[in-house]
């Protein structure tokens, strides 16, 4: 009768001791690493951006909900004269160039790169690459450059624009579509490269004008020990809010401290052949990274340029040839071309297929785009918009040709009466190399294969 009141009272004592101790564990368990330190700068001595204070806000408000990171603020030239010495940057495992443009009063120039070789973390958002730029009344400072990996030249008028990840697997990109649309002001940027920097978000046409080409928008890259980081979005404050954004910048933070892997090396050129090709007897006639085995039609021209796997002509050009000659074959290539574009592809040098902006036309013809120029017009209508990427399969055997355009066979097994205008020669019987016409405006291809028939 005794015993039933003790044992209740064991046990109650037992269950309290062993959940305070299991409290106490969970207590002990929690991460004790402690808080990252990210200084913040917002000095201008140029343009001084609307955006800025959002930026110091949501950088805080990054550091303070991951529990990551704290931050200090650099926002007047007595800050920056007592934080940004070689000595006080040691406090700090990161610094964000919020905006910043113009000529900084920096201390200590040289403390700074030392800083960053020996293990900093620099972020630079935006106008960071119009800090320190060449200008009519001012050098800049090439060392600042240098170490964030280019420079700003100009903008257009903000734009939509598609952004192209390159680097899916990079924390600054990874939580991130693989293509998405933004509005912003796009910022047109020299002195950096694809050998050099490893980039994040691209374009592959100009901003504003459409003209396919090669536009980084966000890279990495190693400064000896250290980390950069570099995005040129940042100038609207609506797309700053966006989630996108947020994990854009939150990726690209924690990685410059360390918090996250990612890789920081260049990219190497995309692959034009895949493995299945390979196999099916394709071979590449541009190896994505020059001009070995092209020669121009006529010397003196605006040359072609290999930008990011794309061969791109601008305006002023010459037409392209394979230093090879062909018979029978099947060829595979994309294009891109800009509003109002025209270009063309001779097969042998003597049948031009069309490439032709008639987008807005939505009917087929013989001079439009994917017809055999003059002499066979498409039997549908397969064009794509300007801007967009296009496909062509094409297969010459003896004097019949059959087109695919974008997975739509538009010409099959038709015969070649003649050579097109604008051709190499009438020599219909001979071998004869691939010519990609490039005197009449910009163009880009890029994925250029072949498969030799026997």
């Amino acid at each position: 009768m005794l015993q039933t009141p003790n044992l209740k009272a064991i046990s109650t004592l037992a269950f309290a001791f062993c959940f305070s101790m299991f409290f106490l564990g969970s207590t002990l368990a929690l991460p004790s690493s402690p808080k990252k330190s990210v200084l913040v700068i917002s000095v201008t001595k140029g343009f001084r951006h609307s955006s800025i204070p959002l930026g110091e806000e949501l950088i805080r408000k990054l550091g303070t909900e991951s529990g990551e990171w704290e931050v200090d603020f650099v926002r007047t030239d007595e800050e920056m004269a007592l934080k940004m010495t070689a000595t006080a940057l040691k406090k700090y495992d990161a610094i964000v160039f919020n905006n910043t443009s113009g000529d900084l009063p920096l201390p200590d120039k040289q403390g700074l790169l030392d800083w960053v070789k020996a293990g900093g973390g620099v972020v630079g958002i935006h106008a960071a690459t119009d800090t320190f730029r060449e200008r009519g009344d001012s050098p800049g400072w090439a060392g600042f450059r240098e170490m964030m990996g280019g420079q700003f030249v100009s903008h257009g008028p903000q734009s939509e624009v598609e952004l192209l990840i390159q680097d899916p697997k990079h924390p600054a990109t990874k939580e991130l579509p693989s293509k998405f649309k933004v509005t912003e002001e796009i910022y047109l940027l020299k002195d950096w490269s694809r050998d050099k920097v490893r980039v994040l978000i691209a374009l592959d046409k100009h901003p504003n004008s459409g003209e396919p080409g090669d536009y980084p928008i966000a890279w990495v890259h190693q400064y000896g020990k250290g980390r950069v980081f570099y995005t040129s979005l940042g100038h609207r404050e609506d797309l700053m809010q966006t989630e996108n954004y947020k994990k854009h910048l939150r990726g690209g933070i924690r990685w410059v401290l360390g918090l996250a892997k990612g890789d920081a090396k260049p990219l190497p050129p995309p692959a034009p052949v895949t493995k299945q090709e390979k196999k099916e007897g394709f071979r590449a006639l541009l190896n994505a990274k020059d001009l070995t085995g092209w020669h121009p039609r006529r010397e003196g021209a605006t040359p072609w340029t290999v930008q990011n796997g794309m061969l791109v002509m601008g305006k002023g050009g010459s037409d392209l040839i394979t230093d090879e000659k062909f018979r029978d074959f099947i060829i595979r290539y994309e294009y891109m071309i800009p509003k109002g574009g025209n270009s063309g592809v001779y097969l042998r040098g003597r049948y031009e297929i069309q490439i032709l902006d008639d987008f807005d036309r939505k009917t087929p013809d013989v001079h439009g785009n994917g017809a055999i120029y003059g002499l066979i017009p498409p039997s549908q209508f397969a064009s794509k918009a300007p801007g967009e990427w296009q496909t062509v399969e094409a297969k010459l055997i003896g004097n019949k040709v059959t087109v695919i355009l974008n997975g739509i066979k538009i010409i099959d097994n038709q015969e070649l009466s003649a050579p097109t205008g604008g051709a190499l020669d009438d020599k219909v019987n001979e071998p004869g190399p691939i010519m990609l016409q490039g005197d009449h405006g910009p163009v880009a291809f890029r994925n250029i294969r072949i498969k030799v028939l026997k």
